[in-house]
């Protein structure tokens, strides 16, 4: 108790002093950053703080852009002042990032809000961060302008991205959305269907050249048309599959289409995966070779060809995003045969476009090969 009763500074309780003045009639040195207050007096002694002078405005022109992968894009972001400034003033701006894909579930609703730092500027002076440390610029096209510009877009760039100004006691913001053109496709293990627990399904989403495909990336693709009645893990560590002719076995013929979930699953559990491919900057071509090759084979011809073997998000994009159309099977990567079909056709599989596939033959089975370079 004797600790409450300790001297206050002189400074404190001069300030305190000053506060009690009848009316009002207290006089602070104020801190002067430009922006202008008033104490207005409700006849009590009590006051209001309302802000009466220049207001600082953050706003984007689009809230959501969309891209290619290995091309840069600018994410829109200016600021103005209401009244405009007579002066310029200096101000410091901070990007950050939310990222639409995560490698594991977040232990708590705070935990799922935390953004990355992309860039932090004042001035002629900045700093970029992480994997976008020399990626990333402001525009500056004009005053105000602190639309980030990032190059050479990385399948994993995508998500939330937020424009933060602030000026002395002022801070504001906006958001844009960067979302990457491409393409979800299901994917299952060689052993067999529903043996992907969270982390084994990214990582195999990974190995293909993908990554994990997002609720609103999977959503769009049931728009476009995506029916599968495997149930797969999505970014979000959910669990879902979506459905556009709804059938017994995949949720009855009672639901309307949709995507079907399982929710929040526990990360060890077993499924399939949805995987996301954006545009490749190489080519995926089907390898002319005068004979048959099994798998061991094709993985040679590929290399003596100046390439790689593809891999199956690579064989998804190429078909997807660049029009590959071939009635060929061939090896990939991972083991497996597919074929891309853009214009289907007799004896190309089933009257829509896709990726045809033969599942994981045995290696010594000869088929073409899908090469990439």
């Amino acid at each position: 108790m004797l600790s409450l009763l300790r001297p206050l500074p002189v400074a404190c309780c001069l300030y305190l002093l000053l506060l009690l003045l009848p009316g009002g009639q207290g006089r602070i040195p104020a801190y002067n950053n430009g922006f202008h207050y008033q104490d207005i007096s409700n006849g009590n002694g009590n006051g209001e703080i309302y802000f009466n002078g220049v207001r600082l405005h953050v706003e984007s022109p689009e809230p959501a852009v969309s891209a290619t992968r290995g091309s840069s894009v600018t994410l829109p972001c200016h600021y103005h002042y209401e009244p405009e400034l007579a002066t310029p003033r200096r101000t410091r701006v901070k990007w950050s990032w939310l990222p639409a894909n995560t490698i594991s579930a977040p232990v708590s609703p705070a935990a799922s809000a935390r953004e990355t730092e992309v860039m932090v500027a004042m001035g002629n002076r900045h700093r970029s961060y992480g994997s976008f440390r020399g990626r990333v610029r402001l525009r500056r096209s004009a005053p105000g302008d602190m639309s980030l510009v990032i190059n050479e877009l990385q399948l994993n760039d995508t998500g939330r991205y937020r424009c933060e100004v602030i000026d002395g006691l002022e801070d504001e913001s906006v958001t844009v959305e960067l979302e990457l053109r491409g393409v979800v496709f299901p994917y299952h293990s060689q052993e067999g269907r529903y043996r992907f627990n969270f982390f084994g399904a990214h990582q195999a989403c990974q190995d293909q050249d993908a990554t994990l495909a997002t609720f609103e990336q999977l959503f769009t693709a049931w728009e476009e048309g995506l029916d599968w009645c495997n149930a797969g893990w999505l970014a979000d560590g959910t669990v879902q599959y979506p459905i556009t002719d709804p059938r017994e076995g995949c949720g009855g013929v009672d639901l309307a289409p949709g995507l079907r979930t399982y929710g929040q699953r526990h990360h060890l559990l077993r499924y399939d995966a949805f995987c996301f491919s954006a545009a490749v900057k190489g080519t995926v071509y089907f390898l002319k070779h005068p004979v048959k090759l099994n798998f061991t084979e094709a993985v040679r011809a590929c290399a003596s060809d100046g390439s790689a073997i593809a891999k199956v998000g690579q064989l998804y994009a190429a078909w997807r995003l660049m029009g590959l159309d071939r009635c060929d099977a061939g090896w990939l990567a991972d083991g497996s045969v597919r074929y891309p079909i853009t214009k289907a056709r007799a004896n190309c599989g089933p009257p829509e476009p896709g990726v045809r596939s033969f599942g994981f033959p045995p290696w010594n089975l000869k088929f073409g090969v899908y090469c990439y370079r």
